[in-house]
């Protein structure tokens, strides 16, 4: 084995040894596991940078997402946790991509114009990995999703909720997204669990990310 090779999987030991033993709080934490998150590795530089939708003095933490991703599935409980730890300059959205499946992601797009999406969506990762649904049709999602029928297609029909959809899918052609679930901060960098190694280790590369951007403002 090459000594580089060696320094690298050394480095990956002692954090992966420090997420073990407890949760990390950012650039603290990386402190404790005596090495950063490794660019090209843990993360990488989105290039060029994208425009984000949060406001002045506030960091953007973007999920790019499926309802039918298991991985996105298995993410959602300790992304869950993480965003209610987060200080309110660090806002959070999500993208859903479509890989050409459209109609969930369009379904995703109409929970959010009703101001629905945050509110349902362990609903709809439970019914679709844990009861096996088959969300075919808008008729068959209001149905699960225990929405009135009639407004709901009304919207997922709609000019609107079809147009953001398809801005969804140029977005995430923009960030070149060609898995998820994948973290965007400040539409700067981006990281993943399949980059990181696991969910965990991936909000913690965020949470670096997040202390890094705020500390070169």
């Amino acid at each position: 084995m090459s000594e580089s090779r060696r320094r690298t999987n050394e480095s990956r030991r002692l954090w992966v040894q420090a997420l073990a033993s407890g949760p990390l709080a950012g650039a603290a934490g990386w402190a404790s596991a005596q090495t950063d998150p490794v660019a090209g590795r843990d993360f990488r530089a989105v290039n060029p940078a994208q425009p984000v939708e949060a406001g002045p003095g506030q960091i953007e933490v973007l999920e790019f997402f499926a309802y039918w991703c298991p991985h996105c599935h298995s993410l959602e409980p300790d992304l869950a946790a993480w965003r209610k730890r987060q200080p309110a300059n660090v806002v959070f959205r999500r993208e859903h991509v479509s890989f050409r499946e459209t109609r969930i992601q369009q379904m995703h797009y109409a929970l959010v114009a009703l101001g629905k999406a945050d509110e349902l969506a362990g609903r709809v990762f439970q019914a679709i990995h844990g009861e096996r649904a088959r969300l075919d049709s808008p008729q068959k999602m209001a149905e699960v999703l225990g929405l009135d029928p009639k407004q709901f297609i009304e919207v997922y029909d709609s000019f609107a909720v079809r147009t953001r959809a398809r801005r969804g899918t140029q977005l995430s052609e923009a960030y070149g997204i060609d898995g998820v679930p994948a973290l965007v901060v400040n539409g700067k960098y981006l990281t993943a669990p399949s980059m990181a190694g696991s969910n965990g280790a991936a909000l913690q590369v965020v949470d670096w990310l997040v202390a890094r951007e705020r500390k070169a403002r």
